[in-house]
Order: C-alpha cells, then structure tokens, then sequence
C-alpha cells in the first residue's frame, strides 16, 4: 500500500498555532483513549491520525486550545475515531465511558449505569453547566487524575477534588428529580 502523504494548508496562521498547540499538548492523551478502546498500539496511532484530521478541518471550533473545552473536543473526536475503527474491524464496541465509570466504584455511578445508557448520562450532565460537564467528561470519560485535570485548567487538586464532589451532589439531584437513583436517599459521606 502506497504512503499517502497529506499536506494541510492553514486558513489563518491562528489556526497554525492552534493546531500546533493541540498536537503537541493532546497527542499522548489522545493515543492513551484510543488505546484504551482498540488494546492495539497501531490501531491506536492510526485513529490518533484520523482524530487529527478532523480536528483540523474543526480547527475553527477551538477558542482556546488549552481551555477544558478543548480537551473535552479533541479526547472525543479521539475516542469516536478509535470507536469508528474498532466497528470497522468487527469487534464488539463497549461502551467505554460506562465501563471507566463502573470502574471507579462510586455507588453514584453505579446506580447511574444501572439505570441509564452514556446518551442519557450526557443529556443530565449538560444540565450541570459547560465548565461542570467539562470537569465531568475529564474526571469520569477520560479517567484523568485531579492532579493532571488541575494542571490543565490551572486550578490545585483540592479545587478539583471540592468541585467534582460539589458535581455529583448536583448530579444526584438531578437524577433524583428524573426519577433516578431512588435508592440514594444521602449521599456517602
């Protein structure tokens, strides 16, 4: 098979930067995820490809490349790619968000798993406002440690630490008002 070589000519020489930033900051991040989903290294490199050509011809949808935004963008054009690929080659795609979440243990989560399929779980999360979904998808989708989240928005681990905690009591409410997780009458302490 023939190598292709593609060459991506910028609209404006933000976007050059942009993308230039992304690449450089994301693009372990990105091949953690699709790795994750694929459990094959050069899979993974090739929907880390994929992930970057859309996210260039996106690029304009980037405001600030190292906003929590950003990440959030470029981890799930990430992660559809890898999900793309791992349909492509015939394999079962499980859900990864409810298999990371289930992971974690949190009663919360569980009960949340149980009861609702991930679309539903973002529509509820969407409530929770843009900067609490983004803490959300970083903390339960991408399995990031407070420590790295805080690095990238710039905040201590104890802030991300109160704010996730402050996140799923709001998401509970939340539930709660759905009809959801009845069994949560208080929350663990």
């Amino acid at each position: 098979m023939p190598l292709t070589v593609v060459t991506l000519a910028f609209r404006s020489e933000s976007d050059r930067s942009k993308f230039e930033y992304v690449y450089a900051k994301y693009k372990n991040l990105m091949l953690y995820k699709a790795y994750g989903i694929l459990r094959d290294r050069m899979l993974a490199e090739d929907a880390v490809s994929e992930a970057y050509i859309r996210i260039f011809k996106n690029i304009g949808k980037i405001e600030d490349p190292a906003s929590g935004k950003a990440v959030a963008f470029v981890v799930t054009i990430a992660r559809n790619c890898a999900l793309t690929l791992l349909e492509q080659r015939g394999r079962g795609a499980a859900d990864p968000i409810e298999d990371e979440m289930e992971a974690d243990g949190q009663d919360v989560e569980e009960i949340v798993l149980s009861e609702l399929s991930a679309a539903e779980i973002m529509r509820i999360v969407d409530q929770l406002g843009d900067a609490n979904r983004d803490l959300f998808l970083l903390k339960f989708a991408y399995g990031l440690p407070h420590r790295e989240i805080g690095k990238m928005l710039g905040e201590t681990e104890n802030n991300i630490t109160v704010r996730l905690h402050r996140i799923k009591k709001k998401l509970c409410a939340l539930l709660r008002e759905k009809g959801y997780a009845r069994e949560l009458e208080t929350e663990k302490r």
